[in-house]
């Protein structure tokens, strides 16, 4: 697998504030990154570094084997990035844009239109091509955004909140575009919009208080959703304190009548140690199911324990 950025051990200081602090992780062709974190956690300051607009303070970053500080311009040569403001010119059409920013990204003159009308072709912009961007809806200018981050073919995409200010559909296009595009780049998305890492990503990481505290697959992070609650219902009241007594089992919650949540420690045969209490002592089992944690979940508890 062909690693086309990579991050190590990033340090950024603002005076005595370190505001970044050992990051590293990399991003392979192929694979779509969701950089998550809360307000301050250092998340933008990590994007600017990884886009050239902000110096590390210590540590190394490589775009497509160039070292971003040693080797700038071709390193940036390998690399598009949408803000989560797109830089548009209003007072021009779609492909007047277009065209101007294949200039600014040096493509050959002789290569221009071929470009834009593969950028206009993969974010579905050919209907409104010629038309002012002035006058384009929020999907469309998001998607010119995009455009023009992908026009000369570069080899990493970095895209800052691109689904932000849309509508459910726009979010929905926006979303498999970037799915699509994954294929055959290497892809960072920050967003704060947990369901959009989901859906769009194969990774994630989380960063609190400038330091990572999550890197992991979408499927891995999926088994850690994997639940450590279990509803409960049956028909009689349960004695509490037997099913207390089964080892793993933290706490039980009643929350009606004969509903029950019950609190464990990961066991792969809780479930079957619960059922059998139940039948056991004929209070009638009704309803045995696993609770799935979200990915809302795993975020709040990650990122309200302190970063050590």
């Amino acid at each position: 697998m062909t690693v086309l950025i990579e991050a190590q051990n990033l340090y950024r200081y603002y005076g005595d504030h370190c505001a970044v602090e050992d990051v590293s992780f990399s991003v392979a062709k192929g694979e779509v990154l969701g950089f998550l974190g809360p307000n301050g956690a250092g998340k933008t300051t990590t994007m600017q570094m990884l886009c050239g607009n902000l110096a590390p303070s210590a540590g190394q970053i490589t775009i497509n084997n160039h070292d971003l500080l040693d080797q700038p311009l071709q390193a940036k040569q390998s690399l598009g990035y949408l803000p989560d403001t797109p830089p548009l010119y209003r007072e021009l059409t779609v492909y007047e844009f277009l065209e101007y920013c294949a200039r600014l990204h040096r493509v050959p003159f002789r290569q221009i239109s071929k470009h834009i009308h593969k950028a206009l072709a993969r974010c579905g912009l050919e209907t409104v091509s010629q038309r002012l961007i002035a006058n384009l809806s929020k999907g469309f200018q998001q998607r010119t955004g995009i455009a023009q981050a992908i026009l000369h073919n570069p080899e990493v995409i970095v895209l800052d909140e691109p689904t932000v200010g849309l509508d459910p559909l726009q979010i929905q296009e926006i979303r498999e575009l970037i799915k699509e595009l994954g294929a055959d780049h290497g892809i960072i998305l920050s967003t704060h919009i947990l369901p959009e890492v989901q859906q769009s990503c194969t990774h994630v990481q989380i960063i609190n208080q400038g330091k990572l505290i999550l890197a992991e697959t979408v499927p891995g992070l999926n088994r850690l959703m994997t639940t450590e609650r279990i509803k409960l219902v049956t028909r009689q009241p349960i004695e509490a304190e037997k099913l207390q007594s089964i080892e793993g089992i933290d706490s039980i919650h009643s929350e009606q009548d004969n509903h029950y949540v019950i609190h464990y420690h990961l066991d792969h045969q809780i479930a079957e140690k619960i059922a059998a209490c139940v039948l056991d002592n004929g209070w009638g089992l009704e309803q045995i199911t696993p609770i799935k944690k979200s990915m809302e979940d795993i975020f709040i508890t990650l990122t309200q324990t302190p970063a050590t």
